[in-house]
Parts: structure tokens; sequence; C-alpha cells
């Protein structure tokens, strides 16, 4: 996805970007574990300015995958991050010391109650997110590549 020397532009937000920088700075010794829950860290490109965006999210594991939350605190839009691995899947996660990339997708009907479930059981706030917004928050997946 992307080149090493490519410059990366962390979430605008100072609480996430301070995140960012200790996840990064400690290669996921601090970080990965935010307020009793686990975080990774995802760069997607930007499907306007192309630039590469991170931002640090509550992750949890169905098999190999790595599944997250668009929640955005129940706001009424979708996240950038998620509009933006719409329109270019293949993304760049750091979990804890390890960097990968993956393809995302969002969780079909089939698959995404019980995966709501499971993220609802890792952060329980995302079932109040869900209440207070009318869009379906969605569940996305992150599929690794094989390195």
């Amino acid at each position: 996805m992307t080149s090493s020397d490519a410059h990366v532009y962390d979430s605008p937000a100072e609480r996430v970007s301070e995140h960012i920088q200790r996840y990064v700075e400690t290669g996921g010794e601090e970080g990965h574990d935010w307020n009793g829950v686990p975080t990774l860290l995802l760069t997607t490109k930007g499907r306007k300015s192309g630039k590469l965006r991170r931002t640090a999210l509550i992750y949890g594991r169905s098999g190999a995958s790595y599944v997250v939350v668009a929640s955005l605190g129940g706001a009424p839009t979708h996240p950038a991050w998620y509009l933006n691995l719409q329109e270019n899947p293949e993304v760049a996660l750091q979990v804890g010391p390890e960097d990968l990339t993956a393809i995302a997708r969002t969780a079909n009907d089939d698959e995404k109650p019980a995966l709501w479930r499971m993220m609802a059981e890792i952060w329980p706030a995302y079932d109040e997110y869900q209440t207070k917004t009318d869009r379906a928050i969605p569940v996305v997946v992150l599929d690794p590549v094989p390195a």
C-alpha cells in the first residue's frame, strides 16, 4: 500500500494523534492496550487527497482477520477512514509491534450480527452509539494479505 518514506497524516483529533504517536514510538508497547481494550493503527489512502491517513481503533479478532467498527461515536455520518477504505480497500495496519497489509471489507448482513456482538462485548458503548444515529454503523473486516 505504501512506500516506507511516504508521509502519513495522523488523526486531527489531538487525543487520537497523541495515542498514535505513543503507539508508533514504542512499537506498540504503549497504546496497544487503551483503557483496557486492544487497539490497532489503521492507515488508509485518502479518497480525495490521495494522502495516507492514520487513526487508532479498537479491534477484535475473527479467525485471522481483524474487526473494527465505523461508529464515530454515533455521529450521523461515517468516519472519513471508512469512506477512504470503501474507495481504496488496501490498508496498512500496525497491531502491537507487527506491521501488515490488509484488505478491508464491510461485514455482510449474515456475518454482521455476530461480529457486532463480539465488538460490543469489547466496547459496550457501541450499542449506545447505534441508538444515537439513524445510519447502520458498519462493521469492517480487515483480512491480512500474506507477506
